[in-house]
């Protein structure tokens, strides 16, 4: 249900708490609701390191439950190999430092586990069951590099080969490319094919269990980046082609993003606003890393960053942080996020050859 008259200015965003079509129109929260209540599936779109996104859709999903007793919330951050751990998390059987350990939570994702904590505590209060939508990523890119063939029906869940993308999805995705420092070059194809095969295989884990629910299939309520939702392009047109048409797209909307009102956006987008008292704390060493054995290899570093203080150089290859050797990225990560403002990190670097001893300063908060 759509009430009459804009809610704002072409351009601008739907104020904090309110439900509007993306052009603007107010929707009527409890027709929406119902709506909702009737799909197959609904599609949560989020930034993954904006807490007031993980908010929303939290209440979201508290309004969805209540329509709909035999909610699944799906999640693109773990791969379908770590659902046992979803199930033993619902379950009760692990704390959370036991749920990250588990799940290889900084491996596979790497966002601060606080922005999700409420949602994980949300579904295991309510013995909601939580649902891997993902592969491991390097599973991903080898169906985007190498083609569906690459891996064996096994391998990949027994899910089928992606619809072809969209012109629309094409441009899409060649436009988010372009915006990457290396630009398009031959990495293209390979982009937008591993793309396909990230939004085939969550649209494939959603699909299935709303078929193994027979007459009676749940409501599945996917959390999901918004670049997989938005326009029906990604986890949508794939869920089509697998037979799940009624899979509506809802999107946080924060002042400053609601240049487009494109009314293919989404079924509806919300209102939010950033609390800095919910935000998690963000300390950061500046500094772009890839994996290499041993260590990660540092790619490059910001300036101005506690990384640049401390004196790394890109080429360097990052060994130890403070108590924690660094095997891979989650592990530094992780040491980092654990760093109190004003303190400092030791870290233990090989540059050409020679192994040094750095110190990271971590500046006190205002």
């Amino acid at each position: 249900m759509v009430l009459a008259g804009p809610a704002y200015a072409d351009g601008e965003c739907p104020p904090a708490g309110a439900w509007t079509t993306p052009g603007g129109e107010p929707v009527d929260r409890a027709a929406l609701y119902a709506e909702l209540a009737t799909a197959d599936a609904v599609l949560l779109g989020e930034r993954h390191d904006r807490m007031d996104h993980h908010r929303w859709q939290l209440g979201t999903l508290a309004a969805l439950h209540g329509h709909r007793p035999d909610l699944v919330i799906g999640l693109e951050m773990l791969p379908r190999s770590k659902q046992p751990v979803l199930d033993a998390w619902v379950a009760g059987e692990l704390d959370p430092e036991a749920f990250l350990e588990a799940s290889e939570w900084y491996t596979h994702w790497g966002f601060d586990p606080a922005l999700y904590w409420p949602i994980l505590h949300f579904a295991r209060v309510h013995a909601i069951p939580l649902l891997a939508l993902n592969l491991e990523r390097d599973k991903i890119r080898t169906l985007g590099h190498e083609g569906w063939d690459a891996l064996d029906a096994e391998a990949r869940d027994g899910v089928s080969a992606p619809a072809a993308a969209s012109a629309g999805y094409r441009e899409y995705l060649e436009a988010v490319l372009e915006r990457h420092p290396t630009g398009m070059g031959p990495n293209r194809d390979r982009f937008i094919a591993t793309q396909l095969a990230w939004d085939r295989m969550m649209a494939g884990a959603i699909a299935s269990r709303i078929e193994a629910g027979g007459e009676e299939p749940p409501l599945v309520a996917a959390i999901i980046g918004s670049g997989h939702l938005e326009y029906g392009y990604g986890v949508p047109h794939q869920l089509a082609d697998l037979g799940v048409e009624a899979a509506p797209v809802l999107l946080p909307r924060e002042p400053g993003e609601c240049a487009e009102s494109d009314p293919a956006l989404a079924r509806a987008v919300f209102g939010v606003a950033a609390d800095p008292r919910f935000e998690p704390e963000r300390r950061m060493l500046g500094v772009h890393i890839e994996a290499a054995d041993p260590g990660v290899r540092i790619l490059g570093v910001q300036d101005g960053s506690v990384g640049a203080a401390a004196d790394l150089k890109a080429g360097d290859r990052l060994l130890r942080a403070g108590e924690q050797e660094v095997n891979a990225a989650g592990d530094l990560q992780r040491v980092v996020r654990g760093v109190q403002p004003g303190t400092w990190l030791p870290l233990e670097i090989e540059r050409e050859g020679e192994r040094l001893e750095l110190v990271a300063r971590f500046p006190r908060e205002d």
